[in-house]
């Protein structure tokens, strides 16, 4: 019996799944060769409000321009120049995200001790391996092997060194995003695959971990 075929893919060309293969190979194929190239620091910047609780983000060209916050592939891993496509890699969310909401955090706090704070800038690096990324090396890590948050403070007065410790540590304890990497929560991942069999008969697939 003939089976219904869901593949839209033109066979008169590549698939994109072959695209991005090839795509992917010389860079994998440079990553075995020279280990050390797959190293990739990513950052972002923010800058502390001089007027209310609030940081200000520093993106890059690309995100500014982008018509819509889409995510896709950092080129480090096949994707597009981001300054051509505006497609934001999901690694510079995370270190933005982490970013904001120290920044905010750390205005809150100061505005709570009375200190006087007038600017500052925020910033957050994290180092990632690609060969894990790709699996290119299984024993290479998959995700940040280390992120650094530094924050640079202009106050309108003198600050003692008891003031200082206390705002970072305040910082540190109450920033949410900061909190949910450095203590990882229970984290449920579910995928629900969904086709339609002979007949009309829609059936799906179910996975689900803990982890």
């Amino acid at each position: 019996m003939a089976s219904h075929n869901h593949n839209h893919e033109s066979n008169s060309g590549p698939t994109t799944a072959q695209i991005l293969r090839e795509t992917q190979a010389p860079i994998k194929d440079k990553y075995k060769s020279d280990p050390s190239s797959a190293l990739i620091t990513l950052s972002s910047e923010g800058t502390l409000s001089s007027t209310s609780i609030a940081c200000k983000l520093s993106s890059g060209a690309a995100i500014k321009s982008a018509q819509s916050r889409v995510a896709g592939l950092h080129p480090a891993a096949g994707g597009p120049d981001a300054a051509i496509s505006g497609e934001l890699c999901s690694g510079d969310m995370l270190l933005e995200a982490l970013v904001a909401c120290s920044g905010v955090t750390l205005k809150a706090v100061a505005t709570a001790l009375a200190l006087p704070l007038i600017d500052g800038q925020v910033r957050a690096e994290g180092d990632l391996d690609f060969r894990g990324t790709l699996g290119v090396d299984r024993d290479a890590p998959v995700g940040f092997q280390e992120i650094r948050l530094s924050f640079e403070c202009n106050f309108s007065g003198e600050v003692t060194e008891a003031q200082i410790e206390k705002l970072g540590r305040l910082t540190e304890r109450y920033c949410v995003v900061l909190q949910t990497i450095c203590k990882k929560p229970i984290v449920k991942v579910g995928l629900k695959g969904a086709f339609e069999e002979e007949g009309g008969i829609e059936k799906s697939e179910v996975w689900g971990s803990k982890v």
